[in-house]
């Protein structure tokens, strides 16, 4: 059985995450999410740093680019 954060999030799901993207920087993820995207935290951090902390809705992004296989290619098309 898959173990769940305090706050109800699979740690297998977010250890898939951060292992396959953990170096992205967060203002990476700002050119496809838009500015909200981790609020509070600078454009310099990775996200395996914030990966714990960020907010729903971020994470929701996150999750269903990541399970759908387009997360990748997102952050491809942000680097050029």
């Amino acid at each position: 059985m898959k173990e769940s954060g305090l706050d109800g999030r699979h740690r297998d799901r977010d250890g898939q995450i951060s292992k396959k993207h953990g170096n992205t920087l967060v203002g990476t993820l700002r050119k496809i999410y838009g500015k909200g995207f981790a609020a509070g935290y600078p454009d310099a951090a990775q996200l395996s740093e914030v990966l714990a902390q960020l907010n729903e809705t971020s994470l929701s992004q996150l999750r269903r680019d990541h399970d759908t296989g387009h997360l990748g290619h997102k952050i491809d098309h942000a680097l050029k």
